[in-house]
C-alpha cells in the first residue's frame, strides 16, 4: 500500500468502530449507515490481508492486528484534528510552550497574559507550571522561566530580575514580632533550598536557629500556609505584591537576602520560530517596563 493511496475513509471507519466496538455506533458518529461502516472496514481488511475485528453476536472485539493498528491510527487523527483546530479566521495559530516556576507564574506572568493575547492573538501560549525542576527537552518546551544562578547545562539563559527573599506572615502573627530575633520562637516554613533561613538570619546579623518547620516544594503553597497563620514563610516580595495589598500577608521586617534570580532559558540547540521570538521580545519588554 502506498501513502498516496491511503484509504482515509476506511481508516476513519476503523478508528471509530474500534473506539465504539460497534459498527452501528460508529455509523451514528460518522453520520453514515452501519452497512457503510462495515463495508469500509471489510475493504480495509481485504487490502491489508488481515482481520481487524472479531464479529460477535453483540458488538465487536479487536484482533491482535486491530489492537496493533489502533494506536497509530488514533494518534494520527488526533494530531490532524489538533492541527486543524489551530486555524482560526484564516490564520494559523502558532504554539509557544513555556514551563514556568509557579511563583513567577502567579505573581508576575498571569496578570499580564491578557495583554499578551491582545498583542499576539494568533499565538497559542501554553503554560506548564513547576517547582523549578524542569526538563526543557524532555517536556518539549520552547522556554523555561526558572529561579537560580543562570547556569543550566546546554541552555541559553537571559536574566529577567532578582527576587530577594524576606519574611512574610499573617497580620495577627506580625503583631508579636518586634525584632528579627523574635522569629526564633515561631514556626519557620521551609523550601527545598535548605540554606535560605540561615542566610536570611545572617543578613539580619543573627545566628540561625535550628529549622524544623514544614518543608514545601512550592512558594505559592508556603504563602497560603503563612496566610493562615501556621508559620512564617521566606518569600520573594516582588511576587506577592497582591497579597501585601490585600493584607493577607505582611512583611514584619525589611531585611532581604538575594539567593537567585529569575531567568528565561531555552535550549541552545533548538531553532526559534517567529512565535517564540515574539514571546521572548514581549516578555523582555514587559520585564523592563516593570523594573522602571
Amino acid at each position: 500500500m502506498t501513502t498516496s493511496h491511503l484509504p482515509l475513509n476506511a481508516l476513519r471507519a476503523f478508528e471509530a468502530s474500534a473506539r465504539q466496538l460497534s459498527f452501528t455506533r460508529a455509523g451514528l458518529e460518522l453520520r453514515v449507515t452501519q452497512a457503510a461502516v462495515s463495508q469500509q472496514v471489510k475493504g480495509l481488511e481485504e487490502r491489508l490481508g488481515v482481520q481487524l475485528f472479531r464479529r460477535l453476536p453483540r458488538g465487536l472485539a479487536l484482533t491482535d492486528e486491530g489492537q496493533a493498528l489502533l494506536p497509530a491510527i488514533a494518534d494520527s487523527f488526533d494530531r490532524i484534528r489538533a492541527t486543524l483546530d489551530r486555524f482560526e479566521d484564516g490564520y494559523f495559530r502558532d504554539v509557544v510552550t513555556v514551563g514556568v516556576v509557579g511563583t513567577f507564574a502567579t505573581g508576575w506572568l498571569l496578570p499580564r497574559l491578557k495583554a499578551f493575547e491582545k498583542a499576539h492573538p494568533h499565538i497559542d501560549l501554553r503554560l506548564l507550571t513547576n517547582n523549578n525542576r524542569v526538563d526543557i527537552a524532555g517536556e518539549g518546551l520552547d522556554f523555561a522561566i526558572r529561579f537560580g544562578d543562570g547556569a543550566w547545562h546546554g541552555t541559553e539563559a537571559t536574566r529577567l530580575f532578582a527576587a530577594p527573599l524576606t519574611p512574610f506572615c499573617a497580620p495577627g502573627m506580625a503583631k508579636k514580632l518586634r525584632k528579627p530575633a523574635d522569629l526564633k520562637r515561631e514556626v519557620l516554613l521551609r523550601s527545598y533550598r535548605l540554606d535560605e533561613w540561615s542566610r536570611w538570619f545572617a543578613a539580619a546579623g543573627l545566628t540561625s536557629p535550628p529549622t524544623k518547620g514544614p518543608m514545601f516544594d512550592s512558594s505559592v503553597t508556603m504563602a497560603e500556609v503563612a496566610a493562615h497563620g501556621a508559620g512564617v514563610a521566606l518569600l520573594p516580595a516582588l511576587m506577592f505584591g497582591h497579597d501585601l495589598r490585600q493584607r493577607r500577608l505582611v512583611r514584619p521586617f525589611q531585611t532581604e537576602v538575594t539567593l537567585g534570580e529569575y531567568w528565561l532559558t531555552s535550549l541552545r540547540s533548538k531553532r526559534q520560530s517567529a512565535a517564540t521570538h515574539a514571546f521572548r521580545a514581549w516578555l523582555l519588554k514587559n520585564v523592563a517596563t516593570s523594573k522602571a
